[in-house]
């Protein structure tokens, strides 16, 4: 029922600001390795957004769409140079899904276009195992699952994709952790058209992760969730029309993973997990 999504949510307005402070994925689970490797056959695979449509009313002026792959919240421009996002990983509760999948993640591209630049965490369940792992997609290119970053549920992350006229560059941070990883490509073909904070169904099953929760607000890092374009470099809540919000559903209407609104000041929100 629309009368769930969005509205019923906790808005998160007055929220404390805090201080300012691999494995190869394969059909098969998750494989130990000495280092990040394309992933294979039958794997995972993070892609554009699919649209169902635009989901009846709006909020705060947010256009709100449904999609069947991301929830979460989408900038639209040109030319975007920078996205920078945080979030604290969430624990999957196995019980209810023995083996599914959720990724989450900061990008450019994939919003209306077919190519995505991304770097994310994923909190998945492998025969009723939690399984917590940092990767990077230059889609089309598989992801590579980065091994030199710990994840563990209640980590907070920060992540960044910089475009820099030739190459993107992807950064990946755990705060708890200090550790960190950078990695450049080019990525022929990427309009820059877009940005992204979202909690993407990239399987056939949708982990229950309870509540991801994005943003300054909730991590205390500084700078997110940010992005530049040609004509805007701010929060979020900074694009103002161009802000596109997404809800994962199942089927027309049937949701899966509904964002909140944004935080008044236009840098956090969270995902509620939905799947019945």
């Amino acid at each position: 029922m629309r009368s769930r999504v969005l509205g019923i949510l906790v808005v998160l307005a007055g929220l404390p600001l805090w201080a300012q402070v691999s494995v190869e994925v394969g059909s098969g689970g998750l494989l130990p390795t000495s280092a990040g490797r394309d992933v294979g056959d039958g794997a995972l695979i993070h892609a554009p957004r699919r649209s169902v449509g635009p989901a009846p009313g709006r909020a705060r002026g947010d256009s709100i769409w449904e999609s069947p792959n991301w929830s979460g919240y989408a900038v639209v421009g040109s030319a975007f140079t920078q996205a920078r996002g945080s979030w604290v990983v969430p624990a999957v509760d196995c019980t209810v899904t023995r083996n599914g999948s959720v990724s989450f993640w900061v990008g450019i591209d994939g919003w209306v276009d077919d190519t995505v630049e991304q770097t994310g965490t994923d909190s998945d369940c492998d025969g009723g195992q939690p399984k917590y792992y940092a990767w990077y997609e230059f889609f089309p290119k598989a992801g590579v699952t980065i091994t030199s970053v710990a994840v563990s549920p209640g980590d907070t992350m920060v992540a960044e994709v910089d475009y820099d006229g030739s190459d993107f560059t992807i950064t990946m941070t755990n705060l708890n952790t200090g550790e960190s990883y950078s990695t450049s490509a080019a990525v022929p073909g990427a309009k820059r058209e877009s940005a992204e904070w979202i909690a993407e169904m990239n399987g056939n099953v949708l982990s229950d992760f309870g509540t991801v929760r994005f943003g300054s607000d909730f991590t205390g890092a500084m700078n997110s969730n940010y992005a530049t374009d040609a004509t805007t470099s701010g929060t979020i809540g900074a694009f103002g029309k161009s802000v596109q919000a997404s809800i994962m559903v199942a089927g027309k209407d049937v949701d899966e993973a509904v964002p909140s609104f944004l935080s008044l000041d236009g840098t956090s929100f969270t995902v509620n997990w939905w799947s019945k």
